[in-house]
């Protein structure tokens, strides 16, 4: 019990050592949710937080269609020219990739540290962007397989 609350401070406080506001936050809102004494949460934010963050990030992604910078012209234009079929290839790999994320996740969670600190070092020292666990995870995932040391 007091070790998982010291992995969680030490993330809260590598989160806000290296500028990262959504590592600290996360860690944070995690730790208020334990100190609450309410487990039954615990486990709700468990099986259901990486849905709910999802769902968001869809709706963000989303929202240039609703607010009309993005339309059925730039959708038909995609498919021609080569940067728009790039990124097709692009999003359809990183989404294969980040799926492979999510099994990594659910087979080994231990990795989770490791992607924590790993995105933490590249925010702070070769001024990356955090752009989530799944992406983490995933590319972890295809360099686990590619090494023979997947665990499925």
């Amino acid at each position: 019990m007091i070790s998982d609350n010291l992995v969680l401070l030490l993330i809260f406080s590598l989160g806000l050592a290296f500028g990262n506001r959504l590592v600290a936050g996360a860690a944070g809102a995690v730790l208020v949710m334990k100190f609450m004494g309410v487990p039954s949460m615990v486990r709700l934010m468990e099986r259901r937080a990486l849905d709910a963050g999802l769902f968001f990030l869809l709706i963000a992604v989303l929202t240039p269609f609703a607010s009309g910078r993005v339309g059925v012209r730039e959708i038909v234009g995609t498919f021609r020219n080569l940067p728009g079929l790039v990124a097709v290839a692009g999003g359809t790999i990183a989404a294969y990739i980040c799926g492979q994320g999510v099994v990594l996740l659910q087979v080994r969670p231990e990795v989770t540290v490791g992607l924590i600190v790993g995105t933490i070092i590249g925010v702070a020292l070769l001024r990356g962007v955090p752009v989530g666990p799944l992406a983490a995870a995933g590319l972890t995932a295809v360099l686990l397989n590619l090494f023979g040391l997947s665990k499925r």
